[in-house]
């Protein structure tokens, strides 16, 4: 873990790197580049390296509305899960949000994504909706940290 770097997209190349872990982990809601630039112009995107080799990613939105609800998604490839980088990823990004100034703390997750649920329960978060988007199948878990949850 000591060798775990996370660091913000810059440049097309990383964004590709930050796309590429989107879509492995994503696939129903896999991203053009076009849409991954757009996403980098309204979120901080990251990724995580383990020592050159890239591992996961995450998004972050910042605190919106009249509740400062910042979204906080982290992923890891298949082959780099349960060895703590899920965590660190998402500690790191939740940290970020916390300095933006957020009140509150939200993540989302595809229903089918069995790990990404337990991961999210594990730290701390509950379901609060559960939905499909329109001219969509596939459903998806929207859960929140309570308040004075980890990372305040």
């Amino acid at each position: 873990m000591t060798d775990l770097r996370i660091a913000g997209v810059e440049g097309d190349g990383m964004l590709e790197q930050w796309r590429h872990v989107h879509n492995v982990v994503v696939p129903p809601a896999a991203m053009s580049a076009e849409e991954a630039r757009e996403r980098q112009d309204r979120y901080r995107l990251a990724n995580a390296y383990l020592g050159e080799v890239l591992v996961g990613c995450s998004t972050v939105r910042p605190p919106a509305g009249e509740r400062r609800v910042a979204t906080v998604i982290a992923r890891v490839l298949p082959a780099f899960r349960r060895r703590g980088f899920g965590t660190a990823i998402h500690d790191e990004a939740l940290a970020h949000v916390r300095v933006l100034g957020a009140e509150a703390v939200e993540t989302c997750v595809l229903a089918v994504n069995e790990d990404g649920l337990r991961f999210a329960e594990r730290h701390g978060y509950a379901e609060i909706d559960r939905y499909v988007l329109d001219g969509e199948r596939d459903e998806w878990v929207d859960l929140r940290l309570p308040p004075g949850g980890p990372g305040r």
